[in-house]
């Protein structure tokens, strides 16, 4: 009989935390290459990529906006991909900081939900606020990992 562990909020909490310095830490990057590691990386640890089960629709892609692998995910962050021209890499702003306010967190066994707007924090001091939903579950190694990240730029009338 399979005992899920349950994805608790102060988990999710901190994996959000993780995932936002790992953004900053991507721009941060002294070049390119470093860069796309530290996204390869990103992807790898964060991310439920393993079998597929991934389902990532990023903020700022209208042609291929639903992505299922390592190297969509990786492109988003840091372009480059000639299968994904419109990326120019959101990670390479370079962001300054990036700040979660949830709306909301379920905890469900061994999914849990979040949703809300995240603050991306510019040199300037400025924010692209930006809205998201996060599925994540446990991964292999217990960590929590990403399976469904959506985020769009709120409506604008």
């Amino acid at each position: 009989m399979h005992n899920p562990v349950m994805i608790e909020a102060h988990e999710i909490k901190a994996a959000q935390e993780t995932w936002g310095k790992a953004v900053v830490g991507i721009g941060a990057a002294s070049s390119r290459d470093e860069a796309r590691a530290l996204a390869v990386k990103v992807a790898e640890e964060l991310y439920a990529i393993d079998g597929g089960e991934l389902l990532f629709c990023p903020t700022k892609a209208s042609v291929n906006q639903f992505r299922a692998s390592l190297k969509d995910v990786v492109s988003y962050f840091v372009g480059g991909d000639p299968d994904h021209e419109e990326d120019s890499g959101f990670a390479l702003e370079p962001w300054s900081s990036v700040r979660f306010e949830n709306a909301g967190i379920i905890e469900r066994e061994d999914v849990g939900i979040a949703m809300g707007n995240y603050f991306f924090g510019r040199a300037d001091g400025s924010e692209l606020k930006v809205e998201y939903s996060f599925v994540y579950v446990r991964g292999a190694s217990g960590s929590l990992e990403i399976q469904l990240h959506h985020s769009a730029l709120p409506y604008q009338p």
